[in-house]
Order: structure tokens, then sequence, then C-alpha cells
């Protein structure tokens, strides 16, 4: 029987070197949930032998070497020990990780709109193109008064993102209030897959390009390449500059983070991660070639820049390549990857190790320091809670759209201009 156990150990171990770090490094800033809050609804359900395992790959890869207990006697004790990881850490059932599959690859089922709170209401503040709400016609700033019937008057923003994401029908009817109409307006909107692109872009008169990174998916370097290509071809010209909007970017995947900051580097490191064993200790350093040959960079950041974008902007900083305007980025200096357990369909998204910049900091808890820092509190969007991320179209012109009310944007422009 020990035998048996120690083979499947070993092959568990050989899998997930060939995994480990290669997988995700994910943060959602907004929808983070931590491996206690599901402990308490799901993981007594798991079986012993589910147990024993998830133990096993946190005795052996948690990035912190946890005296945890050999067995336990009760669903009560097992959740004690979980509730000793990190918040980043969580067991992904298989609904759960369908959905971070499909948001790695950059899709997403559901209605397509962002929503806020503002003075006691809840507001939508962004459709996305082609979604179901933008194709049925719901708007910016429409006010949210029901979820399929019930109202989501004095329920705060978690609570309303929950009823709309818990339908159990394909089918989600949305009343909503608008300024310009005496009664109430209704949606019934049906969930479908809708296909993100994780960047978009604009090009100024000056040759200056825009380029927003709105996640890290498997398809960001591929995007963030052709936009570049795109707005110079548009120029006619090399771009004399670039702005690097990473605002409220939450994040995604360590390998993406990597691959797009080699694009503007020649040489240096661009970020070390460092965990208990071998696998987990990785130098990734750039190759040559730089897609802008030299031109400028500016990347803006908020505290809603977290994880891979901080990785980027601390990339381009320490390596001197970029100037950062903004504010003080979120702070989320880990790296988590991806366990399969049992036949592959759950998953451990367990924390590995840790990632520093090329300077050689932790930015845990503490985050990117901005080189021009810039408090934009009418842009801050802490309190929302993103159904799905906004992204703009390629039609959508910033300089012209945003500059009146962008103090970053103009600065940015105001620094490139001047190079």
């Amino acid at each position: 029987m020990l035998n048996t156990q120690l083979q499947i150990q070993q092959l568990q171990y050989s899998v997930f070197n060939r995994i480990l770090i290669s997988y995700l490094l994910l943060v959602s800033v907004f929808l983070c949930l931590s491996f206690n809050s599901f402990a308490v609804t799901s993981v007594g359900d798991l079986k012993s032998q589910q147990k024993n395992e998830i133990l096993f790959n946190i005795h052996a890869y948690y990035v912190e070497d946890l005296a945890l207990q050999q067995s336990f006697e009760s669903s009560q004790q097992f959740e004690a020990l979980l509730a000793q990881l990190d918040p980043y850490s969580k067991y992904l059932n298989e609904h759960e990780l369908e959905a971070l599959f499909s948001s790695t690859n950059g899709r997403y089922t559901g209605l397509g709109i962002e929503i806020k709170q503002q003075q006691q209401k809840i507001i939508i503040v962004n459709t996305i193109k082609d979604s179901p709400a933008a194709i049925a016609g719901i708007q910016i700033n429409d006010v949210l008064l029901a979820v399929n019937q019930q109202t989501v008057a004095h329920k705060d923003i978690n609570q309303v993102a929950q009823m709309i994401k818990a339908s159990d029908t394909a089918t989600v009817t949305l009343t909503v209030e608008r300024s310009n109409s005496p009664q109430a307006i209704y949606f019934t909107l049906t969930r479908s897959e809708i296909n993100l692109e994780s960047v978009t872009s604009s090009l100024s008169e000056f040759g200056i390009g825009y380029l927003a990174i709105n996640s890290f998916t498997n398809h960001t370097l591929h995007d963030v390449a052709r936009q570049i290509t795109a707005l110079q071809s548009h120029y006619g010209n090399p771009l004399t500059g670039l702005v690097l909007d990473l605002r409220d970017n939450p994040g995604g995947t360590l390998q993406s983070a990597v691959a797009v900051s080699d694009l503007f580097l020649q040489s240096g490191t661009i970020v070390t991660t460092k965990g208990r064993f071998y696998d987990a200790n990785q130098h990734f350093r750039a190759k040559k070639g730089d897609i802008l040959n030299g031109a400028p960079i500016v990347v803006l950041i908020n505290e809603n820049s977290a994880s891979a974008a901080e990785i980027l902007a601390a990339a381009l900083k320490d390596n001197h390549r970029a100037t950062l305007i903004g504010s003080q980025s979120f702070g989320k200096g880990s790296v988590q990857s991806l366990i399969p357990l049992g036949n592959g369909n759950t998953a451990l998204k367990l924390t590995t190790a840790k990632y520093f910049t090329p300077s050689g900091q932790s930015i845990e808890g503490i985050g990117v320091t901005p080189d021009v820092a810039i408090n934009q509190s009418t842009l801050s969007q802490i309190d929302k809670v993103v159904i799905i991320k906004n992204e703009q179209g390629n039609d959508d012109r910033p300089w012209s759209r945003k500059d009146s009310a962008d103090p970053l944007l103009l600065k940015a422009q105001q620094l490139l201009t001047m190079k």
C-alpha cells in the first residue's frame, strides 16, 4: 500500500514538474476567492483520498514549509489546515477549472457587462462589443433595478454579482432604469461565449501609439505584436513613442507577462521566481530584439494593476526602458501553479513561488512605485465588481476622447512629445 502510494506521488511529481510555473499566475483584484472561503461550503464534501492528494501537494509544493499534520479526523480539522494557506491558493471544482481555462484562453460565457456600486445604486459601467448585453441595447449608466424579477435594492455589489452569475437558466432578465425613459426597461439576455481581445489600441497624430492591455491571456503576445504592427502601418513610419496602459489589469499568465516584456527589451532580467523546490526557481532574461527599436515608452498603472501587469511594469522600469506614471500598484508578488487532481476534472491552484523584480525586490503587499505619481481618484474603481472586464473597440480614440479628463494620458503625451 505504501509503495503504491509512493509511486502515485512520484508520478504526480513528474507530471507536475512539466506544468509548474508554466501554467498560471492569475489574480483578480475584484473577484478573488480564497481557499478558505471555498472550504466553508465545499471542501467538506471531498473524499478522504482527495483530501490526502491535496495535502500531499501542499506539503510538496507550497511556497512555505508549513507544519501541517499528516492526517486528520474531521472536515473541520482539514479546513483549519487549509486556512493556513494564502488567499490565492484554492481548490477548483470542475466548473471553476473550466472557467479558468476559458479565461486564460480569452473566452468568457456570460452577458458581457461590467457593474459598479455608486450612491446605493448598481450602475452599468460598460458593455462588451457584440456581447448579448450590447446587442440587446443595454447602455452605459443604465441603473440596474432587478435580476430575474428580484430587486437589487439594499444589496451590495457582491450580492448583485452573485445574483447574475448564479442564475440556473441560460437566460437572465435584467430590469434597468434609464434617465431618458419614464418607465423601467426589461432585457432578457441569453448567455453566450464571448471571445475577448486582451489588447486594444489607437494612434495619435504625433505618431504615438496607445496600447491598453486588459489582461494577460495565452493570446496577449500575439495581440500586442499585431496591434503595434498595425499602428506602425497606419502611421506609415515607426512609432515615435508608446503609451502602455496597464490600469485595472488584474493579471494573467506568467509566460504572457514575460513574453510581452521581452518584446520591448534588448537584454536584462525580466523576473525571477523562488520556491521550495527546483523547478519553482526560474530566471527569465530578455532576448535581443526590441519591437519599437528604442522608441520611448510610458506605462500607466494604478492600484488595480496586479500580478502579471506588475511584472511587465517592473521589468520595463528596472531595465530603464519605460517611465511609469500613476499610483502604487496592487502588490501581488506570488506565483500560482495549477495541479491536476484525480482524473484531471478538478485541480489545486497553489502558490508555489514568489517573484522578484529585476532589481531583486519583492512587491508582495507593496506594489510597484511609479516614477511620476499621479492620483486619479475619479477613475479609481477599486469598489467595482468585474462581471466581465471592459474591452474598448479599436475605433475608440483615447487621445481625442479622454485628453481633457485623463491626467495620466495628458502627462504621458507630454513626456513622449518632449523626448
